[in-house]
């Protein structure tokens, strides 16, 4: 049976993996795991507003190959239960929860936008189980966004089928149609889908997210904390938190490599999802 269990995990993808749930500090954590069961994880840190099955299966399948991939919604997102913190620092404290709970003593982490935030603070806080980190369409403390103003823009836009359109790619035909590409994976689950989030989740993250970057850092602690090997990535037009971000981290972490992709925008990974996964892999494995 066990050997069972084992062979379902492997070949798991996204769209097929059963969600699962673990308990800690009083919150049921919704997860998902893929990819082979030995290995250092890969944790998945969600954007603003985002659960589950808003990641692309075609950056989470092709890292799930050859270690394992676990995808999870942090407290209050889609299934899992509690109150959605409004500060990096207690979402940061609520995901070494739930890591903890699944038993891993040591990770990895890919931390997009808001999830980079939080990954950083991990990083900074949780030494020892961080071993590398990945941190996608993000910003440092202090960093520069413009989360309400995109959004605000990106809603007004009636004609568009999915705000993910305008907010992720740019107006060019090529990223659009990567766009269109993109969303037609997202949506390939039909059974057993995560609850999609309302203002009770996005409320809260807005202001975690704008606080993190209204509060100066003039000094980089977050970052002179973070000692892992760390790898930036960015969109060159990503409007909500600009490229201008992912030049700062990197000249202020220690030990970073910085990965800026061609006419995209917030969804880099998506949109460029063949170079991201091969980027991260090389990195991973170094």
């Amino acid at each position: 049976m066990n050997e069972l269990i084992t062979a379902d995990r492997e070949v798991a993808t996204l769209e097929t993996a059963p969600t699962r749930y673990v308990e800690g500090a009083g919150i049921r954590f919704a997860y998902r795991r893929m990819g082979p069961s030995t290995g250092t994880p890969l944790v998945l840190l969600q954007h603003f507003s985002g659960n589950i099955d808003a990641w692309d299966p075609a950056v989470v399948n092709a890292l799930a190959v050859d270690r394992p991939v676990v995808a999870f919604d942090n407290a209050g997102v889609g299934r899992s239960t509690g109150k959605t913190p409004d500060s990096v620092e207690a979402m940061a404290r609520d995901a070494v929860t739930f890591i903890e709970q699944l038993g891993f003593s040591e990770v990895d982490l890919l931390g997009y936008s808001l999830g980079g935030c939080v990954a950083q603070q991990m990083a900074a806080e949780h030494g020892p189980l961080v071993r590398k980190l990945i941190l996608v369409g993000t910003a440092p403390r202090g960093g520069e966004e413009h989360l309400l103003a995109v959004l605000k823009e990106a809603f007004s836009r009636s004609e568009t089928p999915d705000p993910r359109l305008p907010l992720f790619f740019t107006r060019s035909a090529a990223s659009q149609a990567a766009g269109k590409a993109f969303l037609k994976r997202v949506y390939t689950r039909k059974e057993d889908r995560d609850t999609d989030s309302g203002s009770a989740v996005t409320d809260p993250q807005a202001k975690a997210l704008i606080t993190w970057c209204a509060t100066p850092d003039p000094e980089h602690t977050i970052l002179r904390a973070i000692t892992q090997p760390a790898l930036v990535v960015s969109g060159s037009s990503d409007t909500m938190l600009p490229a201008d971000n992912a030049y700062a981290m990197f000249k202020g972490l220690s030990n970073a490599q910085l990965v800026l992709y061609p006419d995209s925008g917030h969804g880099a990974l998506f949109q460029h999802h063949e170079f991201f996964v091969s980027h991260v892999q090389t990195f991973l494995n170094a």
